[in-house]
């Protein structure tokens, strides 16, 4: 049969070179007929599918594979040739099931999103294959927070010291605050447990959102094409941000991170664009930030102890001891940790992304020593004191003993 390719190449050479039919035929090599069939022809050559093989061992098992996969779509084809009784070759019935298992599972289709500026920020964690130094002698894999802006694809990150809800908010306004400038009118997730799951919120949450007078939508479970733009945004990062970096701490990936130039330079395929022409756009149909700060990070009451020390996050940091007993309120950011007593700061320090560790100040451990010094003196008798001090006869006589022998009056 006459290829596509000799069809267009006799065409051309008859109409724009001006050969002949022989000529044609001698200097291409085929014979006559192909080009004058060829030159009758205004359409290109279309090969015509074989028919199906009648009696092969295919279609004598094919009506029950199709039983099978109308039941059950999804079955592998290694259990359906063990249903349908086959011998034949394994690959060559994998090929044939697989040309039939898509008429028969649903069909889920995905529709092509488009989003008007300021409208929406993708959000997502990001777990780089890296450990980083946290301090104290350790690495750790830590947790990445990823927002991208849906319309302009400007894309801002931090690495975070957990994934509960008080970083996650925090890291959300840091980056809402300091690098994006504004507030869209929707922040995207998944279910993420630190911000909610099944329909319901974290503790916080809400009240986040309401400061920043935007709402927050949670993506369907096992959902991706949802928020596909910050899940394409992970694999970026993965892909042309991490090889061949070296971290000295969190404090160093974080300005390598913000500093990066490709991060919103890059031209966009989708979009023709960049982000960082696109985001003007962004930022002009978002809200304003706030004007005051939403609660962040987390917070907590509790009574401390003779130990002197509160727990954040597997952590024990030390506090003033001379409010020992009393109520202390701990307030626990991305950088620091922070106990005050009826308003009065009695602890403030910077926090440790270790786990495990006791961070003291030593000026509690001073004030402790002189705490306990002061409990163990002995306590002098007032002079005041020494006229309530009885004579033990008086008991004596009050119980009927006198004398030294105990006897009974």
């Amino acid at each position: 049969m006459m290829s596509v390719e000799d069809w267009a190449r006799i065409r051309h050479l008859h109409e724009a070179e001006g050969l002949s039919q022989r000529r044609i035929a001698e200097e291409l090599g085929l014979a006559r007929d192909t080009v004058v069939r060829a030159l009758r022809s205004d359409l290109p050559p279309q090969y015509k599918p074989r028919p199906p093989v009648t009696g092969s061992a295919w279609s004598r098992v094919e009506p029950a594979v199709r039983a099978l996969l109308a039941e059950h779509p999804r079955m592998p084809a290694t259990v359906v040739a063990e249903r349908v009784g086959w011998t034949g070759s394994v690959t060559w019935l994998r090929e044939n099931v697989a040309r039939l298992r898509p008429r028969y599972l649903p069909v889920d289709p995905a529709d092509r999103l488009a989003h008007a500026p300021g409208e929406q920020v993708q959000c997502d964690l990001w777990f780089p294959p890296v450990k980083v130094p946290v301090g104290n002698g350790q690495q750790a894999s830590l947790p990445v927070l990823v927002m991208a802006a849906s319309h302009s694809r400007f894309l801002t990150a931090m690495m975070l010291p957990s994934r509960t809800t008080g970083d996650l908010l925090a890291g959300m306004w840091h980056l809402l605050s300091s690098q994006l400038g504004a507030v869209p009118r929707a922040l995207l997730w998944d279910n993420e447990a630190g911000i909610g799951r099944s329909g319901r919120l974290a503790d916080g949450v809400a009240g986040f959102c309401g400061t920043l007078a935007t709402r927050l939508v949670q993506a369907r479970p096992y959902d991706p094409e949802t928020k596909g733009i910050v899940e394409r945004a992970n694999q970026f990062l993965e892909t042309s941000f991490l090889p061949g970096r070296v971290f000295a701490s969190p404090a160093d990936f974080n300005p390598q991170l913000e500093a990066w130039p490709r991060a919103n330079a890059r031209t966009v395929r989708a979009l023709a664009a960049r982000p960082v022409d696109l985001v003007v756009a962004d930022r002009a149909a978002m809200l304003q930030l706030p004007p005051v700060t939403p609660s962040v990070g987390a917070r907590w009451v509790t009574r401390l102890g003779r130990d002197y020390y509160v727990r954040a996050a597997t952590n024990d940091y030390s506090v003033d001891p001379a409010v020992i007993g009393r109520l202390v309120e701990v307030t626990s950011d991305l950088e620091r940790v922070r106990v005050t007593c009826e308003g009065q700061v009695v602890a403030d320090h910077v926090r440790s992304w270790a786990s495990g560790t006791t961070v003291t100040d030593p000026g509690h451990v001073a004030t402790a020593k002189i705490l306990r010094q002061r409990f163990l003196a002995p306590r002098e008798v007032p002079e005041h004191a020494v006229d309530l001090m009885r004579d033990l006869s008086v008991y004596d006589t009050a119980f009927g003993v006198t004398g030294l022998d105990g006897q009974v009056a």
